[in-house]
Parts: C-alpha cells; sequence; structure tokens
C-alpha cells in the first residue's frame, strides 16, 4: 500500500506486545505519526525503526497526564491505540476519550456486553469514537466468501466445521492469557475473531451450546440465522492433526462449509494497515460492529456443559 499523508497524530498503549508492531506499522504507512507510547515493559527497540522521536511513558499515571497537557492545549492526539491485555481494553479506551482522542482497540474490544453499554455512554459523553480492530472482514477470501453467501439463497442453512489449534507453551497458563478473568478464557482470547467473521457472514446467534471447556480447549456448537456451526478451539498441540504434525506445524486452521475447505492461509500481511486506513476513510468498525461476538463469547464462558452429547465437533471423539 502505498504511503497517504493523513497527518493524523498517535497514541499506543502496549507498545511491547505481540500486536503492537502491526498498528505501528499501519500508522506509519497511512502516514500518521505515533507521537507517545505507554507500556510497563521497556523492550521498544521497534520504536527505533518507525518513530524513534515518540515519547515513551512507564507509568500510566504519567502518559495520562501527557494527554490532558495536549487536550488542554487544543491539541489532543487524534486516535490512541489500544494493545494491552484484554481486561485493560475498557479503561485504556476511557482514558482515551476522556483525553479528547479517538480509541482503536484490538479483539476483544471489552470482556462484556454491559462494557460495550457504558462505552456508548462515553462516546455520547465525549463526541469521541471507538474502533474495533476486525480485520478478518478485510480479508478479500472472507469478503469474497460474504459476498458468496450474501448472494446465495436466504433459505440456505450451511453446515459449518471450525477449528483453531494454536499450541502454547507453559508459559501461557502463567501469564494474563491464562487468568479467565482477565483474558477471558479460550473462546474470548483466541476465538473472538474467527466468531465475530462468521456471524458477520452467517447472521446473528440464535442458540449456543457449550460441549468442553478447559484452559487450554473448548468446543460447542452455534446456532447462526443462516449456519450451524460446530467449533473446536485448542491451545495443546496434541490436538493438531498428525499430517500437520508431521511437517512441523504448530498452528492448524481450519473452516469447512458443507465440508469444503474455505482457503484463507495467506493475506494476512496488510490488514491492519488496510484496517487503518478504513477508519481514516470514516468507515472503521465500530461498538455495533463488536457486540455481537462479545455477545456469543461472554455466553460460552458463562454457560452450563452439556457433555459431548448431539451435533459435536469431530475432534471430540477423540478426547
Amino acid at each position: 500500500m502505498n504511503t497517504i499523508t493523513t497527518g493524523k497524530t498517535y497514541g499506543l498503549i502496549g507498545v511491547a506486545g505481540y500486536i503492537a508492531p502491526r498498528h505501528i506499522h499501519a500508522m506509519k504507512e497511512t502516514g500518521g505519526n505515533l507521537c507517545a507510547a505507554l507500556d510497563k515493559f521497556d523492550s521498544v527497540g521497534i520504536l527505533d525503526r518507525y518513530f524513534p522521536e515518540a515519547s515513551f511513558f512507564l507509568e500510566p499515571e504519567r502518559f495520562d497526564r501527557y494527554l490532558y497537557k495536549r487536550q488542554r492545549l487544543g491539541n489532543p492526539l487524534d486516535f490512541i491505540a489500544v494493545c494491552s491485555p484484554n481486561y485493560l481494553h475498557d479503561a485504556h479506551i476511557r482514558m482515551a476519550l476522556r483525553n479528547g482522542s479517538n480509541a482503536i482497540c484490538e479483539k476483544p474490544l471489552v470482556l462484556n456486553p454491559w462494557n460495550v453499554d457504558a462505552l456508548e455512554q462515553l462516546e455520547k459523553d465525549t463526541g469521541q469514537k471507538i474502533y474495533n480492530v476486525l480485520q478478518l472482514r478485510m480479508h478479500p477470501a472472507i469478503v469474497a466468501l460474504k459476498n458468496k453467501i450474501d448472494q446465495a439463497s436466504p433459505d440456505k442453512i450451511y453446515d459449518i466445521d471450525l477449528t483453531y489449534i494454536t499450541s502454547r507453551g507453559k508459559w501461557y497458563q502463567e501469564s494474563w492469557k491464562g487468568a479467565v478473568e482477565k483474558s477471558g478464557g479460550i473462546a474470548t482470547n483466541i476465538g473472538i475473531h474467527f466468531f465475530d467473521m462468521l456471524q458477520w457472514i452467517f447472521g446473528e446467534a440464535e442458540q449456543s451450546r457449550v460441549h468442553l471447556h478447559h484452559t487450554d480447549r473448548a468446543a460447542g456448537f452455534l446456532q447462526l440465522e443462516k449456519a450451524r456451526v460446530r467449533w473446536f478451539l485448542s491451545l495443546n498441540i496434541d490436538d493438531i492433526p498428525q499430517p500437520a504434525r508431521e511437517k512441523g506445524l504448530q498452528t492448524y486452521r481450519s473452516i469447512k462449509i458443507e465440508k469444503k475447505e474455505v482457503e484463507f492461509s495467506g493475506g494476512f500481511t496488510d490488514l491492519h494497515t488496510q484496517t487503518y486506513q478504513h477508519i481514516l476513510n470514516g468507515q472503521g468498525f465500530g461498538l455495533d460492529d463488536a457486540r455481537p461476538s462479545i455477545d456469543i463469547v461472554h455466553k460460552i464462558r458463562n454457560s452450563q456443559l452439556t457433555g459431548i452429547t448431539g451435533d459435536f465437533h469431530p475432534f471430540l471423539k477423540r478426547q
């Protein structure tokens, strides 16, 4: 993507994290300027590559003061990107809006549906906007699939198997990601972008059953307006099919519609940059877009297990 000069100013919360480089690259590619960043860890040498002049803060109180001073002088940052741990998203979005900035937040936007309601009121109170990064909606193969489903018979109900296995070491459960109250659990932390994509294409969730829910794997059934979805999520390398393991793969991603594989393994390189450009064009994904998948994973997290009965994912036969 060619650089487009926008002159937009940015802040970034969570600059030392895994996903932050994609945001920094997107800011650069769309002609923006990262003015300030916050993280309690100081391994942030990536700033030298893109924005060496950016102010850096280790304490949120000092970062908040920086934002307040800019707002008081009539020069608030245009956007603050939130790449912090899931349970801090709500607080950091609020920090952005209180200081006169719009927020661009990674998934999940928040952990609970009522948090979305409160943020909706904050948008009204401040006049600022909150955008969620839902980059799968920008993927060419996913967009093509949605167009195909939209043009098909409205009465057609599709059978879908969603499988996502991304192996993680022992560190995962010791980090904030392993704490349900901080990450939202496996369905929220690694599954929410797939649930968002599926409901975006196949309509609202009408029914949800959970067959299995452990710290490292979960599975269930989701009835959407136009689809019956059997889903399986795992952090355990033992769940990766043997042919994939023999190739040395540590991640397995599969979506089968009517037993036919949907290929979307590539095309992820510039999705964050496209997301930023989408926002700059006035077409970003807001609270109403984020809400359905937050509802889905919240229900999964709080559901009573049914056991392995009814229409369940084929991988559960191996459990």
